[in-house]
């Protein structure tokens, strides 16, 4: 009986690159396996076909010869899916995530303890100066009765006498010879016979720790603070996870942040904004006067350069912008209305030139 194209049997194109051939032949594989089709000849027959083309066209050189001169190649590679020491290596290749395949002993290695994240509030003022705070992390530790091994102090482990200490068990089924992970000792290849009383053979114990953290000048909300080593304790002595440390700030009921820079909001009265005057307005480290000049507006911006937040990685400060919000006065006793009635009657275009240029703004829109 003839041979088949090899492209046919994957059902690939002939220009198909390595990554479709290879899977093609691990939906095949998977469809015909023995394993799958016990007693099923045929599907055997087509599993043994599928891995002896893709030998040949995973190879560049075999495929290329192949591409030239056909199956009068294969003849070199007769019996190929008999020899356990190929279709081993192409069975590994393809397959190493889904069968196991080392049947060697295996030993129980070293694992770095898990991240921790602990969520803590700090106030807006704290947020400026930075402040040490000390913080209660419950985490897994090391056992201090066995000292993280988990077998009884006087006692130990011992290779699992159902895996051979391989940690796996092997099942051969027709075709193949299959490893699955020892349900007895979990896949480590070592049993405790006497678990220790106190952390019954875990190796490790949850226990409250106090953690003092160190909060830097400038965090914001979202600041994530990294503090190596204080995670949760490493399994069979391996090193310990860390401890991140997300931050959420108040807000403050004076400043508005934005970047480093800050933003508060001045009431000032009708008289001050009119002739002028000095004020006093709040910064993050005291009191600054800023100079209100005669006929300010409602929202002016005044700048005091530095009298920001400082930044988070240890360099200059942001500004602090000052805006004014002129009050308009209410609750007028009699007096006060005559006078500011009188104001207005002796008031020309001069006083208001906001105003002025306004209406003249609306006259050249109407006469367009």
């Amino acid at each position: 009986m003839a041979k088949r194209d090899y492209y046919e049997i994957l059902g690939v194109s002939t220009d198909a690159n390595q990554e479709e051939i290879k899977k093609a032949y691990r939906k095949s594989a998977l469809k015909h396996h023995p394993d799958k089709n016990p007693g099923n000849k045929e599907s055997e027959e087509k599993f043994k076909e599928a891995t002896e083309a893709y030998e040949i066209l995973r190879d560049s050189q075999k495929r290329a010869a192949y591409d030239q001169f056909g199956h009068s190649l294969v003849g070199k590679y007769e019996g190929f899916g008999r020899d356990s020491g190929s279709f081993s290596d192409i069975f590994s290749e393809v397959f190493g995530d889904v069968f196991e395949t080392d049947t060697r002993r295996r030993t129980a290695r070293p694992q770095r303890g898990s991240d921790l994240q602990y969520e803590l509030e700090v106030s807006f003022k704290d947020s400026a100066f930075g402040i040490d705070k000390t913080i209660k992390i419950p985490r897994e530790e090391v056992c201090n009765n066995c000292g993280g091994d988990g077998a009884k102090p006087g006692t130990g482990r011992r290779r699992c006498p159902t895996c051979g200490g391989t940690g796996q068990i092997r099942i051969s089924q027709g075709f193949f010879s299959l490893a699955r992970t020892c349900n007895r000792c979990g896949g480590e290849g070592e049993i405790i016979e006497t678990p220790c009383t106190t952390c019954r053979g875990s190796g490790r114990i949850r226990v409250e720790r106090k953690i003092e953290v160190k909060i830097p000048p400038g965090v914001e909300t979202g600041t994530r603070l990294r503090i190596s080593g204080e995670g949760e304790a490493g399994v069979r002595g391996g090193p310990r996870g860390d401890l991140y440390v997300l931050l959420h700030v108040q807000p403050s009921e004076i400043f508005e942040r934005h970047n480093n820079d800050l933003i508060c909001e001045i009431p000032i009265t009708f008289v001050q904004a009119a002739l002028g005057s000095e004020i006093e307005v709040p910064t993050l480290d005291g009191k600054a006067t800023i100079k209100i000049p005669p006929g300010t507006q409602t929202h002016k911006v005044f700048r005091l350069k530095g009298k920001g937040m400082p930044s988070l990685r240890g360099y200059g400060k942001g500004d602090l912008h000052a805006r004014v919000i002129v009050e308009v006065p209410t609750n007028l006793d009699a007096k006060q209305k005559m006078l500011l009635e009188e104001f207005a009657r002796t008031s020309g275009e001069d006083v208001n030139p906001i105003s002025k240029s306004f209406m003249d703004k609306i006259k050249d829109a109407f006469n367009k």
